[in-house]
């Protein structure tokens, strides 16, 4: 795990990446000072999108790349779509 206790598995771009577990989830929430509700709204997750969120972070859903991308540049872990 890195320093935020994110594994680096999951900082990769969509064909290596790895899903995050409920806990990395809620770091990278952490990491971007958002709550449930700012974090679906910053994704444009429509009126309901903090029960989405809710969910990913419980692992009841899966967490869509491109949302889980968004969210780790928001919180300053960088631009993981791209390869370095």
């Amino acid at each position: 795990m890195t320093e935020a206790n994110i594994r680096l598995e999951c900082l990769r771009p969509a064909f290596r990446w790895q899903q995050p577990t409920g806990e990395e989830i809620r770091e990278v929430l952490r990491l971007a000072g958002f709550t449930g509700g700012a974090a679906a709204k910053a994704l444009g997750l429509g009126a309901k999108g903090d029960r989405t969120v809710r969910r990913w972070i419980g692992e009841e859903t899966m967490i869509p790349y491109a949302a889980w991308a968004l969210l780790c540049d928001f919180a300053g872990l960088g631009v993981i779509w791209k390869e370095v």
